[in-house]
């Protein structure tokens, strides 16, 4: 399958990081000096993703597009001033990144994690696949998680795969947990949201990586009502799974959430120490205050 579009899922309220999210989107809070979303565009820039779709909240618009489209002159004519145009070549990587293309979530549909992706609809109906990527889970990976999928894609065709990591026990109640279809080891049946441990069908937690042909949308549409009366990604993915193959592709990597402060703040720091210009100051940070 040929995959070149993909689109990341930012337009949620962000609730639990209010207040700062009553006036400036999760997926624009940094983990060091760029924004979450950004990672998740490098990530799609080393998967050879040609154009990028994220789909908004209407209120936020303007900050996504200033960030992404606004070449900022006026910054970029004080560095050169100062002698510090190093500073201003990291905004120019922002440029590099694939197309992208902002749009609103279309409010006519009713609320839920399926709206942003149905909203795109019309811009990717056409494609043979896509990857959807959820806005607050980004993958700290020797090579693009986005890329393991469609390199698994190839070799597995499917009309749906899921990005996939193994957790504890302790965890699986927080997630997805992946039910097999049986006498399979890869192929999904349908994906039970927050079990209790003992209930799990598997230790195999789903997250925000996916790749999808169009026949989704088949079963994600504005009738397919769900859980508080919302259309869920999610069920449409079960219903995908009785009908057509969906597998499972574990990532190679390590994968954080971003979607509540002690996540994000736990994926801060690992971002830090995988940073060689800031490894060695934070570890060094980080003995003190335990030392205390």
């Amino acid at each position: 399958m040929n995959i070149s579009k993909a689109i990341i899922t930012a337009a949620g309220f962000g609730s639990r990081f209010l207040p700062i999210t009553k006036t400036f989107p999760k997926e624009m809070l940094p983990i060091i000096d760029k924004p979450i979303v950004q990672y998740l565009f490098e990530e799609c820039q080393a998967a050879g993703i040609e154009e990028v779709i994220i789909v908004v909240s209407e209120g936020d618009l303007r900050t996504f597009e200033d960030y992404f489209y606004g070449r900022a002159t006026n910054i970029r004519t004080l560095m050169i001033r100062q002698n510090k145009l190093d500073r201003w070549n990291k905004v120019e990587k922002v440029f590099d990144l694939p197309k992208i293309t902002i749009i609103p979530q279309d409010e006519r549909i009713p609320y839920g994690n399926g709206r942003p992706v149905l909203s795109a609809k019309d811009l990717i109906v056409n494609e043979e696949a896509f990857v959807v990527m959820f806005g607050d889970d980004i993958v700290l990976s020797q090579e693009s998680g986005v890329k393991q999928l469609i390199d698994f894609s190839k070799e597995n065709p499917a009309e749906g795969i899921l990005g996939v990591q193994e957790v504890s026990n302790d965890e699986i109640s927080k997630y997805g947990a992946i039910k097999m279809k049986e006498g399979t080891t890869n192929q999904v049946e349908r994906v039970i949201e927050k079990p209790k441990k003992e209930e799990a069908p598997s230790n195999l937690a789903s997250y925000g990586r996916f790749i999808f042909t169009p026949k989704l949308f088949d079963y994600l549409n504005a009738s397919n009502i769900g859980k508080d009366g919302e259309v869920w990604l999610q069920d449409a993915t079960d219903k995908l799974a009785q009908n057509h193959k969906v597998l499972v592709k574990t990532i190679e990597g390590k994968w954080l959430t971003t979607g509540d402060p002690l996540n994000y703040f736990k994926a801060s720091i690992e971002y830090a120490l995988n940073s060689e210009d800031l490894k060695d100051d934070v570890i060094k940070y980080l003995k003190n205050i335990l030392s205390v």
